[in-house]
């Protein structure tokens, strides 16, 4: 008779080489019980490869039973070798008791493969068979979340809260509210926060409020739930910008940027509070301020759009061609198009003098910008300037079109007219 749990109290002896003699004597002498009772044993220890050879023992006696099979597929989950569970779980029939926890270790296996309709189809068998199994809602309920198919998420998380408000030591309350947070119904969100948060104070459950509450517009509710967040874990990084928006939308500015400065130095690399920063500076007036921390989340993602086109309108409202025209040139390169981006540089370069770079800057823009009247004046008088009378006839057409009774348009029109006559 062996007690499989020696193997545990030798090791915890330090007796390595002992423990080892123990499991091989077990392996070779033990009763199919002893066996097995070792094979979980070492498997809770974390020793997989020992519990496989001890599951593989038994199988070679017992080769249909469900509850080894499933055993052993686990452990090649652990193992990362998914094409072999795949292999043993499908050798289980119908009839197995272990059947329907096959279907779920099933379902999991091909989630994990990103074909996510064969892994509903797997639960939706596994439901057939145990209708009120909550488990096998709960596995549903998490499966359709995480594909986006909110609804029926909802559906199946509200089933089981019927019955109970957690499983698998998880907060349905939260899920709920999770979900209807993603599907935007950020009301119904916030009543199941508040529910989750009832049933115990959860940092990531009092962050979830805090967005939430702020994607609703509720920026007081917001700031309360994301102020408590940092009260517990200032490191808690993610709470930084949406609280600085928060702030920023009641125009508390000063406490926006003393947030941002607190979220910069828990995590300076992320790009997004440089650029509020950056924002929120030039609505205050510090320009330079405004200038550095643009320039830094530009410097931590140089392909960043919105931080150069914010800091363009900085450089051109003050004058600062030049500057501009560096900035922006290396991202050209890159082959950036962006309408917007191409406007500004071709400002720069037409006050620069700097006129073959800014027509093609300005045809690259007008593209994009065929419907806008304020880029077509602009892009207008340049060619009428640069002498392109063909082109900016055909800029003058469409702005008289959108605007048939404007009477400047009509005058350039006739003037251009006249001079290509």
């Amino acid at each position: 008779m062996f007690e499989t749990k020696q193997y545990t109290y030798l090791l915890e002896q330090g007796k390595v080489e002992e423990a080892n003699q123990f499991f091989n004597k077990v392996f070779s002498e033990g009763t199919d019980e002893e066996v097995f009772d070792l094979a979980e044993e070492v498997r809770q220890l974390g020793f997989l490869e020992e519990a496989k050879k001890l599951y593989n023992r038994l199988l070679e006696r017992y080769p249909d039973e469900g509850e080894l099979l499933v055993a052993l597929a686990e452990i090649y989950i652990q193992l990362d070798e998914e094409d072999e569970a795949l292999s043993i779980l499908e050798k289980i029939t119908k009839d197995d008791p272990f059947y329907v926890q096959s279907l779920l270790l099933l379902a999991d296996l091909y989630e994990a493969q990103g074909l996510f309709e064969v892994s509903v189809q797997k639960l939706l068998q596994a439901e057939k068979i145990a209708p009120n199994e909550p488990i096998i809602q709960f596995a549903l309920a998490e499966l359709y979340a995480s594909i986006g198919r909110f609804a029926e998420a909802v559906y199946k998380y509200e089933h089981i809260l019927k019955d109970t408000t957690e499983i698998a030591n998880i907060n349905l309350h939260k899920r709920l509210a999770d979900v209807y947070a993603a599907s935007g119904e950020f009301e119904k969100a916030l009543h199941h926060y508040d529910h989750a948060l009832e049933d115990q104070l959860d940092i990531d459950v009092l962050f979830g409020y805090g967005l939430t509450a702020y994607q609703a517009g509720f920026y007081e509710k917001a700031i309360e739930k994301l102020s408590d967040v940092k009260e517990l874990d200032h490191e808690y990084f993610s709470l930084y910008l949406p609280l600085a928006k928060s702030y920023e939308h009641i125009e508390d500015l000063e406490n926006a940027l003393k947030t941002l400065r607190e979220g910069q130095e828990v995590n300076p690399f992320q790009k997004e509070l440089h650029f509020l920063a950056g924002k929120i500076n030039l609505k205050l007036g510090n320009e330079m301020d405004a200038e550095e921390c643009l320039l830094e989340a530009i410097k931590l993602d140089p392909s960043y759009l919105d931080a150069y086109l914010t800091l363009n309108k900085l450089y051109l409202s003050n004058e600062r061609n030049e500057d501009l025209i560096h900035l922006a040139e290396p991202l050209l390169a890159e082959g950036e198009e962006d309408p917007d981006f191409l406007w500004d540089y071709a400002i720069a370069c037409e006050k620069e003098e700097k006129y073959s770079d800014a027509l093609n800057a300005y045809r690259s823009a007008y593209r994009y910008l065929k419907e806008n009247n304020e880029f077509l004046q602009s892009y207008g008088f340049f060619l009428i300037e640069e002498g392109n009378y063909t082109e900016a006839i055909e800029v003058f057409n469409k702005l008289q079109k959108s605007d048939p009774t404007n009477v400047e348009y009509m005058d350039v029109l006739e003037r251009l007219k006249t001079n290509l006559s």
